[in-house]
């Protein structure tokens, strides 16, 4: 996301589609919306995390890499509070 313009439309786009994979892969229940912003700043925290190791990530495919990653970490991070709240 540093040197590759991504529109608004397509981080929309990529950042929903992201965050519906995650959606499946962890085996949660969010609506659209809520995928979109997992994805969005899933991305945002991936590739912070990856910047951190020396690794980048660039174009539409890095930032869905980036924005998948990103979602199942805030989705993990989520139910641990979740399930952290209920006990």
């Amino acid at each position: 996301m540093d040197d590759t313009a991504v529109g608004w439309i397509a981080a929309i786009i990529i950042g929903g589609i992201a965050g519906w994979l995650a959606e499946m892969f962890m085996k949660s229940n969010q609506g659209v919306l809520m995928n979109i912003v997992l994805g969005i700043i899933g991305a945002v925290v991936a590739n912070f995390l990856l910047s951190l190791l020396g690794i980048g990530l660039g174009g539409w495919l890095g930032y869905l890499i980036a924005g998948f990653i990103g979602a199942c970490i805030l989705i993990a991070i989520g139910r641990a509070f979740s399930r952290r709240a209920s006990v």
